[in-house]
């Protein structure tokens, strides 16, 4: 069996009773919104979706597996992995497990799922209709389910994907949630989850808790702190705008030489040499990420009062960077985080140019970055709430956002909305040229740090 939904933003739904290898079409080429009315006067027990202008063919015991999981489970929803035809070839299509702490609008359920119409209907009528814009309803539905029904994925091939349309570039994902352009559809998003953390009992009021009084003793104001490993190329730009800040307070340079091997330690112990307020310091360990690399420079007796951020092949924007990170510190903030513009190699601005995650906000920012993978750069902490909270955890992806987290669970987190920061996109990023399998790992632990998030704000009622 073949279904074709016949444009890229539609979907095309059909009923079926997984008793058989057949199933109904009912609706195709109308919007997701559709959804929730369409739904009353269906009497079959599942509604197959399939989306993204893709033509699909299905296992010869598609309908009657997926039929019966969702019986065993009790399932409201149900997800598979797949294959993806192209002229290249065929390819596996591996997509992680659902999770409480996948709240955030991009997770990938693939072109096809499956939804109980029992539980749809139970939902929309428990919790209200869904809204008419398309994506936002889908976005909607999935997290009212999730709310009374497993969501499962079911880790087998059971349809095949042929020349599925293109979408956005992986930059261009990366970065929709924070770009101006999407700002409104971005705040629909953020009451969506809202109102979800709500009735999941996580939501938090506005953060007002002060910091704690400091204890210990520091040796100077501030610290920058420059994780790295082979930045031959970056290193020195990175140090010297370091060096370059002008500041009403002291502070020094603490690099974390992860044992690079291309000449990167070189390079700092001479700008050492010639600037006493630069650090090498090299772990004892040589299996360290870059959260473990940062609490080598946190836990140090060098480290001053406040650690902040500096990516070895990124520059500060300004001579006063850092002085407006320390200012707003200084303002009873646990953690600062500015803004920075994405720039090419030779550091000339590239789209989409200014990150200044506006999707941020006082009142409810520490909510909504439940619903985002990041708040952007650069990131500024004291130093002693870091040592308290037990730093950073040992990856090298995700370590600041988990404690982002942490901080937002109990304290104010200041934000800075002109660009700061330059940051290098050039293809020694980390987050360049994934894999499929890479990608899914990233992903997967970010909804887990998010799950965790979810436990402990539930626990504080």
């Amino acid at each position: 069996m073949k279904i074709l939904s016949l444009k890229p933003a539609c979907f095309t739904l059909a009923a079926f009773d997984g008793k058989t290898e057949t199933a109904a079409v009912i609706r195709e080429g109308k919007t997701f919104a559709d959804f929730s009315p369409l739904t009353g006067n269906l009497s079959r027990k599942y509604l197959l979706v399939v989306k993204n202008g893709s033509v699909i063919s299905f296992s010869g015991n598609f309908f009657r597996r997926i039929a019966a999981v969702a019986a065993d489970t009790g399932a409201g929803l149900v997800y598979t992995d797949y294959r993806e035809k192209n002229k290249s070839g065929i390819s596996t299509r591996l997509l992680n497990d659902y999770q409480p702490g996948s709240i955030r609008s991009d997770f990938d359920f693939g072109p096809v799922m499956v939804f109980s119409l029992p539980a749809v209907k139970r939902v929309i009528s428990k919790y209200g209709a869904l809204p008419r814009d398309e994506a936002l309803a889908f976005y909607d539905l999935r997290l009212k389910i999730s709310l009374l029904y497993p969501i499962i994925h079911l880790p087998e091939l059971l349809y095949d994907v042929q020349e599925a349309k293109p979408g956005q570039s992986e930059q261009e994902k990366h970065f929709a949630y924070a770009a101006a352009a999407d700002l409104r559809r971005q705040k629909k998003l953020e009451k969506l989850a809202t109102n979800y953390l709500q009735q999941a009992g996580a939501y938090l009021t506005p953060r007002v808790k002060k910091v704690p009084a400091e204890k210990d003793v520091f040796p100077v104001e501030a610290s920058i702190i420059i994780p790295v490993r082979n930045r031959r190329k970056t290193i020195a730009e990175a140090l010297e705008s370091a060096l370059w800040q002008r500041t009403d307070f002291s502070f020094n340079v603490l690099v974390v030489d992860n044992h690079s091997t291309d000449g990167t330690a070189r390079i700092i112990n001479n700008t050492a040499k010639s600037d006493a307020r630069v650090r090498c310091l090299v772990p004892e360990r040589f299996d360290l990420g870059i959260g473990g690399c940062w609490n080598e420079a946190v836990y140090s007796l060098a480290c001053g009062r406040f650690a902040v951020q500096l990516d070895s092949d990124d520059i500060y924007a300004s001579s006063d960077t850092l002085q407006k990170m320390v200012d707003m510190l200084r303002r009873n903030f646990a953690m600062v985080v500015g803004s920075y513009t994405i720039v090419n190699e030779k550091l000339k601005p590239i789209a989409p140019g200014l990150i200044d995650h506006r999707e941020w906000t006082k009142t409810n920012g520490h909510n909504n970055l439940l619903r985002v993978n990041g708040m952007g750069a650069p990131r500024a902490f004291r130093t002693s709430l870091l040592r308290q909270l037990g730093g950073f955890p040992d990856v090298s992806y995700g370590e600041d956002y988990a404690v982002a987290l942490r901080i937002s669970r109990e304290y104010q987190i200041g934000r800075i909305y002109e660009s700061l920061y330059l940051c290098r996109r050039w293809s020694h990023n980390t987050d360049t040229g994934l894999s499929a399998a890479r990608k899914n790992s990233y992903d997967y632990y970010k909804d887990k740090l998010r799950t965790l998030e979810l436990i402990a704000r539930k626990n504080l009622k």
